[in-house]
């Protein structure tokens, strides 16, 4: 009898030392639970990862450029991209409709995450159709509902397409950056399609690290997240700060 309410006391502990737990509010996030993007594109780009819009490309046409930005990571992750050439809309040429330009995407994560044929790629405007530059067309389809969405269906979407870096002809900026291990990917022609979306989902961490996840932080009080009654701190005149 005894040992039964000995296990059973134990058991009680237990529960509430997990249900204490399990109700402690998270942490806030600090920069090194953040990875950094890698990101470049021929000509430019929008980025989300899990259905956020994170990152945009600051110059849409010249020169090409490499944006950096620091992004909080939450496994399975999903990355949607809008990669852009920069095309006459109505022709599908460049400079003066006088040229067929070309595109090229590559990105690279602090997580070992980076971009090859595996990535999905969907093209939605091309031209000029068949390479004609005397009479030139653009064919678009209309963008689908939600693409950057987590439970967006992109089973039926085909897989991008890697191209070298001879291919592609990155500017300078690339150099300068970590791409190694990442792959250009677009869709299936790099000068003709000049709007494409990529998608992938990266299930766990490629370097093994396990990381915080920080997914819903805005819908509660974070630990050491209220601002401080009075907004001084330490007799400084500062005011508190989250």
């Amino acid at each position: 009898m005894k040992k039964q309410l000995l296990v059973g006391a134990i058991g009680i502990v237990l529960l509430c030392e997990a249900t204490v737990t399990a109700q402690q509010p998270p942490r806030k996030p600090r920069i090194d639970d953040t990875i950094k993007a890698n990101v470049y594109a021929d000509n430019s780009f929008k980025l989300y990862i899990n259905g956020e819009l994170v990152a945009v490309d600051s110059i849409s046409f010249v020169p090409h450029n490499v944006v950096s930005v620091d992004v909080l990571p939450a496994y399975p992750m999903t990355i949607a991209v809008m990669g852009v050439d920069n095309a006459d809309p109505k022709t599908g040429m460049e400079y003066a409709n006088t040229n067929i330009g070309d595109g090229g995407f590559i990105l690279k994560l602090g997580d070992g995450t980076v971009t090859n044929a595996t990535w999905k790629a969907k093209k939605v405007s091309w031209g000029p159709i068949d390479g004609d530059m005397k009479n030139p067309r653009v064919e678009n389809i209309p963008l689908p509902k939600d693409w950057f969405a987590i439970d967006f269906d992109d089973s039926k979407w085909p897989n991008a397409k890697e191209f070298t870096e001879e291919e592609v002809g990155p500017k300078e900026p690339f150099f300068e950056h970590d791409f190694k291990g990442a792959k250009f990917i677009w869709s299936d022609d790099v000068k003709l399609d000049n709007l494409v979306l990529f998608r992938t989902v990266v299930k766990s961490p490629p370097d093994g690290k396990d990381r915080p996840d920080f997914r819903g932080l805005t819908d509660v009080v974070p630990q050491g997240g209220g601002r401080q009654r009075g907004g001084r701190r330490g007799g400084g005149g500062n005011r508190g700060r989250n």
